[in-house]
């Protein structure tokens, strides 16, 4: 994933002067014809790859902290002693190399190797993960970088399941990354590390026994479930008299819509929310004419402000979508859309992207505590003991808000994976993650920290028609959430202020 990284600055096998190395930053160099970066750590120099192991992002200005260092893309750290990934949503090592320091210089000597062993304070006799999306698939993956050695079953119907579901609105959609960028690994990695990959529909959880029961009758016991059944799209009740109607949530969803664009000319994509206005990008990359429904006057605005979502307006229409806000659609048809002003919008393709649910149906009749989500505590433990809940479906009490909040990011659903499978080892460690998500409009990313579900405050600075700004989102004058374009220390930065802020 991503592209060749161009080399710049120092040999550093034949190293560098100490005194070029700042004090407290990074020093972006290469060995062996890959780029590498030395990082002074108080007394120690690391030296790690440049390039973050999930989309290529530059390291080399990513942000220290303490024996990490963090990406500017997509917020994923790694250990700067092991090169391990420390939070997703990177799930794979960066390299790191063997420094010398002789005589007031500083040089690699080469790949270093390692050795990392943990044992687990618990081990459960055996482990069963409802749900193959972003938190149930890092959520075993983690269990096995933790130590686990037991049984591990990871339970999804989808045939196509674990992969990189954000990728399915942006470049995969619009035809500029290929599938095999999708899965997050091949089939061999879950059968190296001993991860059953059952697909079957988990339709039953008795939770005092923590049996699961499948669609075809079977029934398996565990010491310890995790629950992990995401999301689904909410349908509208509309008629669709012949018309090619599709959402968006899976890969074959994904595939679907690329199929039916292939033929098409014009599609309407009712919603303006994130998914629905990065559909809009992709398709119109791929040369379809795109309007866009929603019922809102201004798109995001309600997340992001009216500055920023005047801008992603702006930005959708000067590539030619057109949009009919304040609308509702009333029928589906094989022409289109019949509007509720009785306007009729042609289309041979449908997008809905009005929003997701939890599902929740399978904690619900175990009789889970449920509340808008699977209500868990502050170490992803549901009301039965023995049982986890992650991802889109978990309800948790967040620290930075000091609110009971769901949010439906995938960095958060792999966070909460790692945070849950550590507890189910015995490790008690609060899930206390900065939420961030990242959504792409053409040439603009938009970088979200942090959450909030209401604001009185938006206040700009810099000019987002020039991808340079930040919003700080406040309520009665506490900042709550900040989104950025291009402004990716800030994003680093804001996260890092956020976790200190709640840590005090």
């Amino acid at each position: 994933m991503g592209g060749a990284t161009e080399l710049r600055g120092p040999d550093l096998m034949r190293g560098v002067a100490e005194s070029d190395l700042p004090a407290s930053g990074i020093l972006l160099g290469h060995a062996e014809g890959e780029p590498v970066i030395l990082v002074r750590v108080g007394t120690d120099v690391h030296a790690a790859a440049a390039t973050c192991s999930h989309y290529g992002g530059p390291l080399a200005e990513g942000l220290v902290v303490g024996e990490t260092v963090r990406c500017p893309w997509h917020h994923a750290c790694f250990n700067l002693r092991t090169g391990e990934p420390v939070r997703a949503p990177a799930l794979n090592d960066v390299a790191i190399w063997n420094v010398e320091r002789k005589n007031g210089r500083i040089r690699v000597t080469g790949k270093a190797a390692p050795v990392i062993t943990r044992r687990p304070r618990v081990s459960p006799a055996s482990i069963g993960i409802v749900g193959a999306g972003a938190a149930g698939a890092v959520a075993a993956e983690t269990l096995r970088r933790e130590g686990y050695a037991g049984p591990l079953t990871l339970f999804d119907a989808e045939p196509d399941s674990p992969y990189d579901r954000p990728n399915l609105s942006k470049d995969y959609l619009a035809g500029t990354a290929p599938e095999e960028w999708i899965p997050l690994h091949a089939a061999e990695f879950y059968e190296a590390r001993g991860i059953d990959v059952v697909r079957a529909e988990v339709v039953a959880l008795d939770a005092a026994a923590r049996t699961i029961g499948l669609a075809e009758g079977s029934r398996r016991t565990f010491e310890s479930v995790l629950l992990a059944p995401g999301a689904e799209p909410v349908r509208l009740n509309v008629a669709a008299d012949g018309a090619r109607v599709f959402y968006l949530r899976s890969l074959g969803d994904s595939r679907a819509i690329i199929r039916q664009a292939e033929s098409a000319r014009r599609v309407a994509i009712i919603g303006a929310s994130f998914i629905g206005l990065e559909v809009a990008a992709s398709l119109r990359h791929r040369g379809l004419e795109v309007e866009v429904v929603a019922p809102e006057d201004v798109p995001l605005a309600r997340i992001m402000g009216d500055s920023l979502g005047r801008f992603v307006r702006a930005l959708h229409e000067e590539r030619g979508v057109r949009f009919h806000l304040g609308r509702t659609a009333r029928a589906f048809h094989a022409r289109g859309i019949t509007l509720d002003n009785g306007v009729e919008v042609a289309a041979d393709l449908i997008v809905i992207g009005i929003g997701v649910r939890p599902r929740l149906s399978l904690a619900q009749a175990a009789g889970l505590t449920i509340d808008n989500g699977i209500v868990v505590n502050e170490f992803l433990e549901t009301s039965a003991p023995g049982i986890w809940a992650a991802g889109d479906a978990a309800r948790w009490p967040d620290p930075h808000s000091g609110e009971r909040i769901r949010v439906e990011h995938w960095v958060v659903a792999e966070r909460m994976g790692q945070t849950a499978a550590r507890n189910m080892l015995g490790a008690r460690e609060p899930f206390d993650a900065v939420p961030f998500f990242w959504s792409q409009h053409y040439d603009a990313t938009i970088a979200y920290v942090g959450h909030t579900a209401r604001f009185d405050e938006a206040i700009l600075d810099g000019d987002p028609a020039a991808r340079d700004c930040a919003v700080e989102l406040k309520l009665a004058g506490r900042r709550l959430a900040v989104a950025t374009i291009f402004r990716d220390t800030l994003s680093l930065e804001t996260e890092l202020a956020m976790e200190r802020r709640a840590a005090h």
